[in-house]
């Protein structure tokens, strides 16, 4: 069993809630070889179905003043920043080219070394429920033995059936092993959030202002009363195949909710001291900046599935709503 005690660590604001996952920083666990975190290409990687969107950089306005905005996220104050020409992964990796790449490097997760991982509670066996520990701040998640990115909740569950699913069950280091053999890296949470956008100046959402313009839903959020009843009107209880929603106005699908994803900065809230031109997040931290919310947000508890909305993590920290995209320099 799992010491929930050392697991339900959480970093500076415990005052905003989160729907992911507690940060693992105290996690008793094996350590990861430095060089696992830089897998090289191994042959042409990964296959040709991957879809990038060409992005030509420029100036934005990036953060927001959102009245909904914890005081803790640090999403203000508004500032032009400008970014050079990238790419960007137009989904989420998912399940089968992350297989792809573990086929064809032999990498094994952080999370398998641990041995166990995150999962939703309703979304397991009662049996395995009441035998699985739960972190006191967050009981919604269930600390499973054997769960991982091929059994996202635990033994006998699979991937099968969500092969264009988003992995989960991934940490930061995990996330970067993947885009080294790819041939790209993490973005930058500018980078992140300048596509996000899609082309959009200070809008709530990716698609405009509205969350269901015309009572269409638009993205993979929780829908009804959070952590006990949803009413899945959007047509996902989990995770959602990617491309299940339109594409913004920049080619990027499901950049609001289905998963959290990782950028490559540290954490940090003064945005006053950074350089205006291509940031890339303090020099050091403890935790890792993760954007775009999930299918577990909800407007009553965590609603960070704005475009401006921001959280972060332990750089080990895994669950079965937390994945990433790839970025390519230009």
């Amino acid at each position: 069993m799992v010491d929930t005690a050392s697991m339900a660590h959480q970093h500076e604001d415990t005052e905003a809630p989160h729907c992911c996952a507690p940060g693992t920083v105290e996690r008793q666990r094996s350590a990861i070889p430095a060089e696992q975190l830089l897998v090289r290409p191994t042959h042409a990687a990964p296959s040709g179905d991957v879809e990038t969107a060409s992005l030509s950089g420029g100036t934005f306005a990036m953060g927001g003043t959102d009245p909904d905005a914890n005081p803790h996220d640090g999403e203000g104050p508004v500032r032009q920043v400008t970014l050079s020409p990238f790419r960007l992964d137009a989904t989420t990796v998912t399940n089968a080219r992350y297989a792809e790449f573990v086929d064809a490097t032999g990498y094994r997760t952080e999370t398998e070394e641990w041995g166990w991982s995150f999962v939703f509670a309703s979304f397991l066996p009662a049996a395995l429920r009441r035998a699985s520990d739960r972190p006191e701040q967050t009981p919604w998640w269930c600390a499973v033995n054997g769960a991982y990115w091929r059994e996202p909740e635990g033994p006998g569950s699979s991937i099968d059936d969500r092969l264009d699913h988003p992995v989960v069950h991934v940490s930061w280091a995990d996330a970067v092993a993947y885009c080294a053999w790819a041939g790209g890296r993490l973005p930058t949470e500018a980078e992140w959030e300048y596509a996000a956008r899609g082309g959009l100046d200070q809008a709530r959402y990716p698609w405009g202002e509205e969350l269901t313009p015309g009572g269409e839903h638009r993205c993979n959020i929780w829908q009804g009363t959070f952590p006990v009843r949803n009413t899945t009107e959007d047509g996902f209880r989990g995770t959602a195949p990617v491309r299940s929603f339109p594409a913004n106005g920049l080619g990027l699908y499901e950049v609001s909710g289905n998963v959290w994803e990782w950028t490559a900065d540290w954490w940090g809230t003064d945005h006053g001291a950074q350089p205006r031109t291509n940031p890339t997040g303090p020099k050091t931290g403890t935790a890792r900046v993760m954007r775009g919310g999930s299918y577990l947000c909800h407007a009553s508890y965590c609603n960070r599935y704005r475009v401006a909305a921001r959280t972060h993590n332990d750089p080990d920290s895994a669950g079965g709503n937390l994945g990433f995209r790839c970025a390519y320099d230009a």
